[in-house]
């Protein structure tokens, strides 16, 4: 199989961790082996509820054995998708109020880009040096970092960037500018939170020129900063909201929120301005609205703070130089990328999984499912704090 996957499966590096999947269930995977691994990572955030949660599992089949793709998003009403759609605005702002579902985080971005420019009449989209915000050709465009861009120009012109957190970058935004996109925590660069007020800075600065907040909470979003979205966090509402990984539990999808009459748009002036075959497909739209369902009726989202508490009581090591982030999206930052690299691919021997990010390489990502236990935690930590101290005691000068 592992040969297979080699030589068949497109590969996205030159080293991939090849663990070959038998099945997964709760906070673990296991390989065909029978190797149980505990997973940190919740498949980069996407796992919200764990692996093969029931309520998730049982929306699945039953949808599918109701129907599942009938036509193209947007013509025929779906239940899964209308309810999905109306739930998430009762747990919004008022002024988030229509949700368009598309397949991924990515296409969710490059929407928001498109309804932007068609609400402000404007070309000019700003984001922030070391963001994330997709790989296809429009979000990679909005990528703050040259080195994984330059092999792919030319992308979108009249995308300029500003630094996260600088106030004084916020005169770069003007009335040139259709909108300006921000990760509300950003993820690749270290999961970097917003302070001193920033994001309603950046609101502020945008309402006085007319530009329009679009905030990506892909990675932060459906409870795992300790509330449902983490801009509730910031005491900012954005014009647009992007959405997508850990939406449905799992399986694939993303939306963009906005205004009822912002949304309109989409519709007329060029009919169709944002079209998807199977956004908002019944199957995936069960899944996610069993997701929110569980995350809205539950204690979940608010244990994730205790859960953080737990973290950062067990994560205290010379070679640990912080803990960024909030709830349950954590890095932990590392003296450099050498102990990262060994963590993380020790810790696979050992059965825990952990992961990288992007940009930041003395990072490691601790982004586990929101159900995981106390006893897991610690287990996990423990794992880590004894492969630090494996690393002391073979550098020892």
């Amino acid at each position: 199989m592992k040969q297979d996957f080699l030589t068949y499966q497109a590969q996205t590096g030159p080293s991939p961790l090849c663990v070959e999947v038998s099945h997964a269930k709760g906070s673990y995977i296991f390989d065909v082996s029978g190797k149980k691994y505990l997973d940190f990572v919740a498949g980069v955030s996407a796992n919200t509820l764990g692996h093969s949660h029931p309520k998730v599992i049982e929306a699945v089949q039953e949808q599918a054995a109701s129907y599942m793709h009938v036509m193209v998003y947007g013509e025929y009403i779906q239940k899964p998708a209308v309810d999905l759609a109306k739930l998430l605005a009762a747990h919004l702002p008022a002024s988030l109020s229509s949700t368009y579902l598309v397949n991924s985080g990515t296409e969710a971005i490059e929407g928001a880009m498109k309804l932007a420019k068609r609400a402000t009449g404007r070309g000019e989209i700003i984001a922030a040096k070391k963001a994330y915000h997709g790989n296809t050709q429009g979000s990679m465009s909005l990528m703050g970092y040259e080195e994984r861009k330059q092999a792919y120009r030319p992308l979108l012109p009249g995308v300029n960037f500003i630094n996260f957190n600088n106030e004084e970058d916020l005169q770069k935004i003007t009335t040139t500018t259709a909108g300006v996109i921000l990760e509300t925590i950003q993820g690749g660069a270290g999961f970097i939170e917003p302070q001193n007020n920033y994001l309603q800075k950046v609101k502020q600065r945008c309402e006085a020129v007319g530009a329009l907040l679009i905030l990506d909470e892909i990675q932060p979003g459906f409870g795992r900063t300790g509330k449902l979205f983490g801009f509730m966090n910031y005491n900012v509402v954005p014009d647009i909201l992007v959405m997508g990984k850990g939406m449905a539990g799992g399986m694939p999808i993303g939306a963009f929120t906005a205004s009822y009459d912002t949304m309109a748009l989409l519709k007329e002036a060029p009919k169709m301005g944002h079209i998807t075959t199977f956004g908002g497909h019944p199957v995936i739209a069960a899944a996610a609205l069993a997701t929110l369902k569980e995350l809205t009726t539950t204690s979940i989202i608010n244990d994730t703070l205790t859960k953080e508490k737990l973290f950062r009581k067990k994560l205290v090591h010379p070679l640990i130089k912080e803990v960024r982030g909030k709830g349950l999206m954590l890095a932990v930052i590392l003296e450099n990328e050498a102990i990262a690299n060994y963590v993380i691919l020790k810790g696979m021997k050992k059965g825990l999984i952990l992961f990288w990010l992007l940009f930041e390489t003395r990072a490691l990502r601790i982004t586990p499912p929101l159900t995981i236990s106390n006893e897991e935690i610690d287990e996990g930590c423990n794992t880590i704090l004894a492969l630090l101290d494996e690393w002391n005691n073979q550098n020892v000068n």
